[in-house]
C-alpha cells in the first residue's frame, strides 16, 4: 500500500510540473515614456520571457503617459512595474527587472531560498 501512495505522489508531482510547463503567462509592464530605465525594463523583460517563458508568455507594454486611465485602474504608484496577471496569484514587481532571480521568484517560476 505504501508503494501505491508513493507512486500516486510522484504522479501528482509530475502532473503539477506538466501543468506549470503548459501554463500561459500574462504579463503587463507599465513604463513612463522612453526613459533609460523604461528601456532597460522593456529589454530585460523581453529577454527573460524569451529565456524562461518561450511560447507561453503574452507581454503587454503600457506607457502611463499614453494610457493614464489604465495605469490608474491598476493603482500604479511607481514605474517600471511588472504585473503578472496569469497564472494566479497576481504578482507585482517594481524596477528595471535586471535581477533574474528576483524575476523568477516574482512570477513563481522559482521558489525563494533563504
Amino acid at each position: 500500500m505504501a508503494k501505491k501512495t508513493r507512486k500516486s505522489g510522484v504522479t501528482n508531482f509530475e502532473q503539477a510540473v506538466e501543468k506549470a510547463v503548459k501554463e500561459k503567462y500574462l504579463l503587463r509592464l507599465y513604463v513612463a515614456g522612453i526613459t533609460p530605465r523604461s528601456r532597460r525594463a522593456i529589454e530585460n523583460v523581453k529577454r527573460l520571457c524569451a529565456d524562461h517563458l518561450a511560447g507561453r508568455c503574452e507581454l503587454e507594454i503600457v506607457d502611463i503617459y499614453q494610457q493614464p486611465k489604465l495605469a490608474a485602474g491598476e493603482q500604479i504608484l511607481a514605474v517600471p512595474t511588472l504585473i503578472k496577471r496569469l497564472p494566479h496569484p497576481l504578482r507585482r514587481m517594481i524596477g528595471d527587472l535586471s535581477d533574474e532571480e528576483k524575476f523568477l521568484v516574482g512570477i513563481d517560476l522559482k521558489s525563494e531560498i533563504y
